[in-house]
């Protein structure tokens, strides 16, 4: 598994997105003082000490910046960040399929990976909720106690960024500032499956510069559903179409989310239509400072 580059913080990426004329016009934005990380922490609570970062395969062979955008904002709110480097595919894209045996040995590798660490934080909520939901289940499967003890205490210190950030560090306000208009949109298994209701609205409401527009039926799939978008194309294409319609609708310059999946299946439908709107990481635009 390569090890994830620590760069410096650049300058946040300026989407090139040209306002539709039917979009409604932007509201203002009232401008914040920037705040240090120490007073983005509650009076008398302290992160914890240290996380170790699930980087997932999407981060780590096509969305890099991704994995460094989490990195930088953990650190920069407190939290010392590790990453072990045994850690490999969680078995989502396996276990989705159908191939629950061959599951198995990337749960025990899991397990092993992140052993020792007291927290474990991932930039994915279908990654995360692959952990949580599943790994107890195909751990009994196997008849391993052992297995089943381990991975039932793994599942419950596995967290999505927006519940480390809300839940554990009790921060909503991380000093972000980005100057644009964005629509969120939730995944299937950010809703569905691990609950993260309105957390991720919550943080970007509070990033300075940025205007929220909310997305018609947001709640609506946007078709990827891993291998389900190449067993499916047409039905998945079908399903993308509805969504890039609702995103293009809001008149938004960047589509974000708390999945790279997703937002890989809707930026290609918008590369693909010259759109002029462009989809990021939720942990990019909340690492975001002020140049």
């Amino acid at each position: 598994m390569p090890v994830m580059e620590r760069t410096a913080p650049t300058e946040q990426p300026t989407p090139s997105a040209s306002r539709p004329p039917h979009a409604p016009p932007a509201t203002p934005t009232v401008r914040r003082e920037p705040q240090s990380p120490e007073s983005l922490r509650p009076a008398g609570k302290r992160p914890s000490p240290s996380a170790a970062l699930f980087i997932t395969c999407l981060a780590d062979t096509l969305f890099p910046q991704v994995g460094r955008a989490t990195v930088r904002l953990l650190e920069r709110l407190g939290v010392a960040v590790a990453f072990p480097l045994q850690q490999t595919c969680c078995g989502q894209m396996h276990f989705n399929t159908g191939y629950a045996r061959e599951t198995e040995p990337l749960v025990r590798r899991f397990v092993r990976a992140f052993a020792d660490s007291p927290l474990i934080v991932s930039p994915s909520a279908s990654c995360v909720g692959m952990v949580r939901e599943n790994y107890t289940a195909l751990a009994a499967a196997s008849g391993d106690r052992g297995l089943a003890r381990e991975a039932e205490a793994i599942a419950s210190r596995t967290l999505e960024l927006t519940e480390m950030l809300v839940d554990r560090l009790d921060v909503i306000d991380v000093g972000a500032y980005f100057p644009h208009r964005v629509t969120y949109h939730p995944t299937c298994h950010s809703q569905r499956m691990l609950g993260l209701g309105d957390r991720p609205l919550r943080l970007l409401g509070a990033v300075r510069g940025l205007e929220l527009l909310p997305l018609p039926d947001a709640a609506q799939c946007c078709g990827f559903g891993g291998t389900f978008a190449v067993k499916n194309a047409d039905t998945s294409v079908a399903i993308l179409t509805d969504k890039l319609r609702a995103i293009l609708d809001t008149g938004a310059e960047v589509c974000t989310s708390v999945d790279s999946s997703c937002l890989m299946q809707i930026g290609g439908g918008l590369s693909r239509q010259r759109a002029g709107a462009r989809t990021m990481h939720l942990a990019e635009i909340l690492a975001s400072t002020e140049p």
